[in-house]
Formats: structure tokens, C-alpha cells, sequence
């Protein structure tokens, strides 16, 4: 089995690379863990207070959670990813079922920040994108997928995200066994990084 850390800034392209991972090994090989998925749940608050939350800080992540999860997989068990809404800001009581995997991909924009986590990664990615890139691939996100006006899109990219990444996020990146520059979209990075994946898992069995 292999573990694969891929971090990134928001909208870095991290999960284009991710899906580019999967298509081009065999199918049913890849197991997927979002950070995403282990936002905590804040249903305790009022959803004014919910739409608040910054999502870039480190603390807004059930670490434990993720590495009491990625660590069950490991040991060859199945586990149930939480379900988070965005929306809502809360997790569904329905979840995602997840098999262990010859590979095994947890990404998200802070899983290289988490050194307990970053321990059970035999490989770190860090996806680096330019800022305005990033920007322009969150507004879009953000409108579509998660409701959100312009105004709110920009106000927080200035409030959290922007200072968010360069405390927690870029530095991590010193972290990265492998940097892919300009996203999805370097696709002699993205063969390289298959490329050795598929000779790890060669050496594995």
C-alpha cells in the first residue's frame, strides 16, 4: 500500500491532479480521503456564525479523525468518510464508504501542516499555482458550487484565505517530497508522479 499526501493552495488545481492520478492507473486501485470531508461538524452554531468559519485554518480540520481513519485503511479495514456540506456547514449523518486500496491519495489544502499526519505519507505532494490563478479558479468555485456572492468570495479571500495560506499553507510546502508547478495542468509532472507511484507499488508487491 501506498500513501500519497497531495496539499495545495484553494484552487491550486489539486484536484485535477488527483483525478489525472486515478485515470491513468488501473481502476479500482486508487482510494480517495478529502480533508474536506473532515471539516468539524458545527451544527451547534447558528448558521450566521456557520457562514463565519475559516475554513484555511488548521483548526477547523478533525485531524484525529482523518489519521484515526487513514490508519484503519492501512491496516487493510474499510472506514466511513463523513459527509460535509458546505452549504449548511455541517456533515450529513450519511457516509461515504471507503476501501483500503493498493493506493491510497489523502489530499486537501492543510494535510501537509499536521505533522502526525504527514507521518503516515510515503509520499508528500505540494500543487503550487500563482495566486491570481487560484483566485480566479475560487470565485468560480465558490459561486457555483457553494452559493456564494463575488462580494463574499473576495472578502474572504482577503480575510482568510490570502493570510491562511501564507502562514499555514505555502510553508508546507517545505515539506513536499515533489512540487507540481501550474497545477492540473503540467502533465510532465503529473507523468512523473505516476510514473513513480507505479514503480513503488511494483517494489511493494
Amino acid at each position: 500500500m501506498l500513501v500519497i499526501g497531495i496539499a495545495g493552495g484553494t484552487g491550486s488545481g489539486k484536484t485535477t491532479v488527483v483525478k489525472k492520478i486515478i485515470k491513468r492507473l488501473p481502476q479500482g486501485e486508487v482510494a480517495i480521503l478529502s480533508q474536506d470531508s473532515y471539516y468539524r461538524d458545527n451544527g451547534h452554531l447558528p448558521l450566521a456564525e456557520r457562514q463565519k468559519i475559516n475554513f484555511d485554518h488548521p483548526r477547523s480540520v478533525e485531524f484525529d479523525l482523518l489519521i484515526e481513519h487513514l490508519k484503519i485503511l492501512k491496516s487493510g479495514k474499510p472506514i466511513e468518510q463523513p459527509i460535509y456540506s458546505y452549504l449548511t456547514c455541517t456533515r450529513s449523518e450519511e457516509t461515504d464508504p471507503v476501501e483500503p486500496r493498493d493506493v491510497i491519495i489523502v489530499e486537501g489544502i492543510l494535510v501537509l501542516t499536521d505533522e502526525k499526519l504527514r507521518e503516515l505519507f510515503d509520499m508528500k505532494i505540494f500543487v503550487h499555482a500563482d495566486a491570481d490563478d487560484r483566485l480566479n479558479r475560487v470565485i468560480r468555485r465558490d459561486i457555483i458550487e457553494r452559493g456564494r456572492s463575488v462580494e463574499v468570495v473576495l472578502d474572504r479571500y482577503s480575510n482568510s484565505v490570502k493570510p491562511m495560506h501564507e502562514q499555514f499553507i505555502e510553508p508546507s510546502k517545505s515539506y513536499a517530497d515533489l512540487i507540481i508547478p501550474q497545477g492540473g495542468h503540467n502533465e510532465v509532472a503529473i507523468d512523473v508522479l505516476v510514473s513513480i507511484i507505479e514503480k513503488n507499488l511494483q517494489i511493494s508487491l
